[in-house]
């Protein structure tokens, strides 16, 4: 770390997320491991990675004797997945999983466009095999990882095949071959919903706040509505990039860090008339929390939705001999108001108890806040 590695704030740690939610992607975000939530290590810190993936004894022996549920361990591949996927470009093709009863694993959403989607796979098909391999009962890890990998070691390339024995209800049981992809997730997307302008993250990869500053400019509408539903977290610049949208200055969040304050602040300028509503449910996780919570706390969003996930500490990556990387916890950030999201998350200011009831919601609250929807 002295050879000129940045501080990282992890504050997605979705190893360990994804083992309490179940719900997995397979393009790095909640499959690998975890969004980094802060600059990224300098690429001279890492321990040069092997030709192939390897295990991470090293990693995991750290881990397992820090007994910290948001620590985590990366092999040499996994890691550079991770840092690939800051990006929103991952090699696969284009399934997000989840697990469910009895380990029964299934889709959960198809990426538009990618080669699961050409294959005509759709969301609620059940996966059985991968190359072969049963996968029902099987940790959502591994599975994430043999679609990730040839034979559930090696980075899968460009252009190499994986083999899916699905089943759909109605239709029965069938095997598709794919083509592994470089594929690229858009992270944030604007349309309209009758009036109000929808602003979605999916996640906060590189650049995605400046999209969101971009958004904010271009919405054409009376009111905004800012869905941060289902997002993991990623890089907190980008999230205050995000803030920096809708406050003008001031403070987004603090943390701490072994026993040393720090505050992160929003920059001038941002768009602070414009009514606004967070969407927010139980998949709203770490920097996506940190974002909601400063916008509510500064009084310039009305949250609606779910209680957030709960994620609130800061992980810093260590480098090992072997090439792998274990992160630790070493802190905790809170709202501008001083609150901790860990383990309580982010209570909305509108409780919305089903999901497909909370844009109507939305567009409810803004018509209440005068942006005449």
């Amino acid at each position: 770390m002295r050879r000129g590695a940045a501080l990282t704030l992890l504050f997605a740690s979705v190893l360990a997320a994804g083992a309490a939610t179940g719900s997995w992607a397979e393009d790095g975000r909640r499959a690998t491991g975890t969004l980094w939530d802060g600059p990224e290590p300098a690429r001279d810190a890492l321990v040069p990675a092997p030709s192939a993936d390897v295990p991470a004894p090293a990693a995991r022996e750290l881990v397992s004797r820090s007994g910290d549920r948001w620590s985590a361990a990366y092999s040499a591949g996994e890691y550079e997945g991770v840092r690939q996927g800051l990006d929103g470009r991952y090699t696969g093709v284009g399934l997000w999983i989840v697990r469910g009863r009895g380990g029964r694993i299934a889709v959960s959403r198809v990426l538009p466009h990618s080669p699961a989607d050409r294959a005509g796979i759709r969301a609620g098909d059940r996966l059985l095999r991968i190359d072969g391999a049963r996968v029902t009962g099987e940790p959502v890890t591994d599975v994430v990882a043999r679609l990730r990998s040839e034979a559930g070691v090696a980075p899968a390339a460009v252009g190499s095949a994986v083999s899916l024995d699905l089943v759909r209800r109605g239709t029965g049981r069938w095997r598709e071959v794919l083509i592994r992809e470089r594929l690229t997730v858009d992270p944030v997307t604007l349309a309209y919903d009758s009036g109000p302008a929808v602003i979605r993250v999916e996640s906060f990869t590189r650049g995605s706040g400046a999209r969101v500053r971009e958004a904010v400019r271009s919405a054409a509408g009376t009111g905004i509505v800012l869905d941060l539903r289902g997002n993991p977290g990623g890089l907190v610049a980008e999230a205050v990039g995000a803030a920096s949208a809708f406050l003008d200055d001031g403070v987004v969040a603090t943390y701490d860090l072994r026993g040393r304050q720090h505050a992160l602040y929003a920059r001038p300028g941002g768009d602070t008339t414009t009514p606004l509503v967070v969407l927010v449910d139980g998949g709203t996780m770490s920097a996506a929390e940190l974002l909601a919570g400063a916008l509510q706390d500064r009084g310039r969003a009305v949250v609606v939705g779910g209680r957030t996930f709960g994620k609130g500490t800061v992980q810093l990556p260590r480098p090992m001999p072997d090439g792998s990387v274990a992160e630790l916890t070493v802190g905790q950030y809170r709202t501008p108001s001083g609150r901790s999201p860990e383990g309580r998350g982010v209570e909305p200011d509108l409780q919305v108890t089903r999901p497909g009831e909370a844009m109507g919601e939305a567009r409810t609250v803004l018509s209440g806040l005068g942006a005449g929807v």
